[in-house]
């Protein structure tokens, strides 16, 4: 049996999606500072993987038994890593970025089990495709607030039809890579890892 999970984050998405997998779990959020400290010389898969890291660091010394589960999000287009907007301004010059290119969503995703045990962090990458964005429809999207705490200031869930998946898991693209979380799980049963398949 797998001990308890503890989600370090406070993402809706991510407890929807842990939620509808029938996976159960409790909150224990990072505390903001664990987000900070972006380094110019990782690449985005570097750095989606240290930040999941450092989440599961934060949230570890506070649990006394059980499994945590973090992860953080990178998206790189352009040869840019594009993370949260710090601002209005600064997500129309991502969604400007993103318009009518090719990009990729890296989500670093770490499972550490407490009180004994080592981290463990795996990288997931989607590939997308964004639709070409006039000046008015980003700034309809933006007066929505959806943007704000989003990656690339722009979420897949948001069904405004106009990211296309590539390649690669949607659940990733929402927030939680559920297959390769399955897969992680699997080998901390010792078991083989086995496709994701949600519950009924």
């Amino acid at each position: 049996m797998l001990p308890r999970l503890i989600l370090a984050s406070t993402s809706p998405q991510r407890r929807r999606l842990l939620a509808e997998a029938g996976y159960p779990f409790v909150v224990e959020p990072p505390h903001p500072a664990a987000e900070c400290g972006v380094c110019s010389r990782e690449t985005p898969a570097e750095l989606a993987l240290r930040m999941a890291y450092q989440k599961a660091a934060d949230v570890a010394p506070r649990v006394s038994e059980g499994l945590v589960v973090a992860c953080d999000t990178v998206v790189e287009c352009a040869a840019q890593k594009l993370g949260k907007a710090e601002s209005r301004e600064h997500a129309a010059w991502m969604l400007g970025l993103l318009s009518g290119r090719e990009h990729y969503a890296h989500r670093g995703l770490c499972l550490w089990r407490r009180p004994a045990g080592e981290p463990r962090t795996r990288l997931a990458t989607t590939t997308l495709r964004m639709d070409p964005l006039s000046a008015r429809e980003i700034e309809e999207y933006l007066d929505t607030g959806l943007w704000e705490g989003k990656a690339g200031a722009f979420g897949y869930q948001d069904r405004v039809g106009w990211l296309r998946i590539v390649e690669g898991s949607e659940s990733n693209v929402i927030g939680l890579p559920l297959e390769l979380l399955a897969e992680m799980l699997a080998e901390e049963k010792g078991e083989d890892a086995s496709p994701f398949r949600p519950r009924p």
